[in-house]
């Protein structure tokens, strides 16, 4: 499975990003997809995320300012981050993460993309 990240940038408070995350290959079942972010000398962290059963998952840093959504080709996933308000502690390389699996075989798989720089600053 490859993923793809697009769509960081530079941008003032208050303003708004969309980040896209392209899956290709043998996705099969999707266990989980979404966002993770990370600053130089801290962990990597949750963002947003859909769930095995569909259900999202959000850092209480950005509930109410981002949204997580997602839409399915035939032989692409997409996850989409709308980020709205932005604020300065959003500064951030982000990632997408995919995990997922053939269903009635031993195949599985957790992907990163490669990071897509978001900055927040006047």
């Amino acid at each position: 499975v490859h993923v793809v990240e697009s769509g960081g940038g530079s941008v003032q408070p208050g303003e708004s990003l969309r980040l896209s995350c392209v899956a290709s290959g043998s996705i099969f079942d999707i266990y989980s997809m979404g966002w993770y972010r990370q600053v130089p000398g801290k962990e990597r962290e949750l963002v947003a995320i859909f769930g095995g059963g569909g259900g999202t998952t959000y850092a209480d840093s950005v509930k109410g300012r981002f949204t997580i959504s997602r839409d399915s080709a035939e032989d692409t996933v997409t996850a989409f981050l709308q980020m709205s308000s932005l604020k300065p502690e959003d500064t951030a390389v982000y990632y997408c993460y995919i995990e997922g699996g053939h269903p009635h075989s031993l195949y599985e798989y957790h992907e990163w993309g490669q990071g897509t720089q978001v900055t927040v600053s006047s």
